[in-house]
């Protein structure tokens, strides 16, 4: 019988073709939860999900459901217990989209250094200081940037978008702490140190841990009063992470520079949502994976991974 493979959302084509190869593939363009389970997940042998939840319903309504696939790194979007207690395998593309995530933490840390998002504004506004060479107005309207050379770059988490984060940093003439619970051999010029000491040092905090139940508010009122006041955060991991507002209150009282967010919970974020309005926050869409050369590495990783296990024999699935 020719498997049904459902997505949610289309990938790129690269996957496409793969698993049209492989079954009949269906893309209902639909991400709610209840939809899904009333009509499609029915009679689907295979899930492929981008950032959508996954719920215990929707897998209890995929009778013939035997995989989901996860098109990124995370899987805490999905209802991993339920799907142990159904038998459902679930897979990610762990490590795909790597090389753009790191690349992108890069860019969000420069442009809050050099204060790059409010300095254009301001030049598409028209409300730098009048009767000033350009330079000289940057310099009077406040929005003096910093180097990050010579600067220390902390990184909680030191997977594989961390430590691609680290090897650009040290490019860049910047110091490399990291924590992570998991590791015991850092990266080459990286030091391992504990969290507070982390917090305390470092000129640029970069999170790069999935969110669990430990993880979760990991960045909250008194580990923000640990870090240096004219430290920068980046978050390109979950929102979770980090207590917004506590972040929002730490760069009112100027004991936080800056905070780039590319996560947000819910996706996406209401209009009104303060991180979107904060002058000293540069708030991203989730985008720091979407760039043609991740969306097509992780798009064929999924449906390899999706196709092995379908294509195996009943019980002796990879």
């Amino acid at each position: 019988m020719t498997p049904k493979i459902l997505l949610t959302e289309p990938i790129a084509e690269a996957g496409m073709a793969l698993l049209r190869a492989a079954g009949e593939v269906h893309v209902a363009h639909v991400t709610d939860p209840a939809a899904l389970a009333a009509g499609p997940l029915t009679c689907a042998d295979a899930l492929v999900v981008r950032s959508s939840p996954v719920t215990a319903g929707m897998l209890e309504a995929g009778r013939r459901l035997r995989i989901v696939g996860r098109h990124g790194a995370g899987l805490d979007g999905i209802d991993l217990a339920a799907a142990d207690r159904l038998g459902i395998r679930v897979v990610g593309t762990p490590g795909a989209n790597a090389e753009s995530v790191a690349e992108f933490v890069i860019l969000a840390a420069l442009a809050l250094a050099r204060q790059a998002p409010a300095a254009a504004a301001s030049l598409t506004r028209g409300a730098l200081p009048a009767g000033r060479s350009l330079p000289s107005a940057v310099v009077a309207a406040g929005l003096t940037g910093t180097m990050l050379a010579g600067r220390t770059l902390g990184l909680v988490g030191l997977g594989a978008i961390g430590r691609g984060v680290a090897a650009r940093a040290r490019g860049l003439g910047m110091s490399v702490i990291g924590y992570d619970v998991a590791t015991t051999t850092p990266p080459p010029g990286v030091r391992l140190v504990a969290l507070d000491e982390l917090l305390r040092e470092a000129d640029v905090v970069s999170l790069h841990v999935p969110q669990t139940p430990q993880t979760t508010g990991l960045v909250d009122a008194a580990a923000l009063a640990r870090m240096r006041q004219d430290a920068l955060l980046v978050n390109t991991a979950r929102a979770g992470v980090v207590d917004s507002g506590a972040v929002l209150a730490a760069l009112d009282a100027g004991r936080l520079r800056g905070y780039a967010v590319d996560v947000f919970a819910p996706e996406p974020p209401r209009p009104d949502d303060p991180l979107l309005h904060h002058p000293r926050v540069f708030a991203t869409p989730h985008m720091a994976a979407m760039t043609r050369d991740a969306l097509d590495a992780m798009a064929v990783a999924v449906a390899r991974s999706v196709i092995a296990h379908l294509q195996a024999p009943e019980g002796n699935e990879p």
